[in-house]
């Protein structure tokens, strides 16, 4: 008689059961395998496809990568040596400069905009803002004028051709690029805009009237209000360059001062030094400069950085590159005064009364 619990059941010798345990773990792990190399591609392709949104916003022909990919300091050493005369260019005559753009838009440019005496909400307390910009604190100002816009590289077009001032390192031929007039001019350190600001019978501004142009006395976060809104600014890479002067009217400050976050950072009168009341390590306000200390590190393009004598300056609203949330109007970012950048630029200041051209 056959057991009926065993009707239809194969009986296994041991050595066939230990063989299909090894061929259904042997399943098991190919499953396993497949499942985790399925995952890896579909990451690897996530990657591919955002270093193709990433390509796509470039703000240059991808042809010429090489030529803009450099190593920290890299800038630097081109401009310094644009800096001391070793690039000789023909520039603009003091007639041409002028004739760039006509009356009304020069005088659309110049103007500069009274913002008031009295207290404003400087810094932050807010668990995430960066150490260097705590603590809040209640500032009292005087009144004074600040630019509306930008300097722009026609503005500064004119400030070469009448001082004989080095153009900045990417005009080819001493000449702004094609399209550019109104973009912010950038690839200008600290000393550049310094020796525009006096040219121009003005000065740059000190970061507490920066501040407070940038976002009125109720300690908002961005010139808008408290929310990030990415289509008042130009930040992170959602243009992929810098962008005309006056194209973010929906980004004005309370007192109507414009691109006060994104497009670039700007240069500040003041040395990067900490808050009173400041926790923020010392170290990060000692001045630091990248050096190449062996060949090896020149062939492969890399640098240490090295502690100096020297303090940084302040640059305030952030860029076109940068993070969006560093575009708030209480962030402090900072460079040694010698350095320049495509997304480094600037607006002047002055005392209320003062005369300026």
């Amino acid at each position: 008689m056959i057991d009926p619990a065993k009707a239809g059941k194969v009986q296994l010798s041991p050595a066939d059961r230990k063989r299909r345990k090894r061929f259904l773990s042997a399943t098991l792990f190919t499953c396993i395998a497949l499942v985790m190399i399925g995952s890896s591609m579909h990451v690897v392709q996530l990657g591919s496809n955002r270093m193709t949104d990433m390509r796509n916003m470039a703000g240059y022909d991808l042809k010429e990568e090489a030529s803009h990919i450099r190593a920290a300091g890299e800038d630097i050493a081109l401009h310094e040596s644009n800096e001391h005369g070793k690039t000789h260019v023909a520039g603009y005559t003091v007639a041409e400069a002028n004739a760039l753009l006509g009356a009304e838009k020069w005088r659309d440019l110049d103007t500069t905009v009274v913002i008031p005496a009295g207290p404003f909400v400087a810094g932050s307390d807010l668990e995430r803002a960066d150490v260097q910009d705590k603590p809040q604190h209640s500032v009292t100002l005087p009144a004074y004028r600040i630019d509306k816009y930008l300097v722009t590289n026609a503005q500064f077009a004119r400030f070469v051709a009448a001082t004989g001032h080095r153009p900045p390192l990417h005009w080819k031929s001493g000449k702004i690029p094609e399209g550019e007039l109104l973009h912010p001019v950038t690839m200008v350190n600290w000393h550049d805009a310094a020796a525009y600001a006096k040219w121009a019978g003005k000065r740059l501004p000190y970061e507490m009237e920066w501040e407070k142009a940038a976002r009125g006395t109720d300690g908002r976060r961005w010139p808008w209000g408290n929310g990030m809104d990415p289509t008042r600014l130009n930040t992170y890479y959602n243009v992929g360059a810098a962008t005309k002067v006056d194209t973010y009217p929906r980004g004005a400050s309370p007192y109507g001062v414009l691109d006060m976050a994104g497009n670039v950072n700007q240069w500040m009168e003041d040395d990067f030094v900490p808050y009173e009341g400041s926790d923020a390590p010392a170290e990060l306000f000692q001045g630091k400069v990248a050096q190449t200390l062996s060949a090896q590190d020149r062939a492969m393009k890399m640098s240490d950085q090295v502690v100096v004598n020297k303090l940084y300056k302040v640059l305030r609203g952030g860029s076109w590159k940068g993070d969006p949330f560093s575009t708030a109007s209480y962030h402090r970012h900072y460079s040694m005064p010698n350095y320049a950048s495509d997304f480094y630029g600037f607006r002047c200041a002055a005392d209320v009364g003062e005369q300026h051209k």
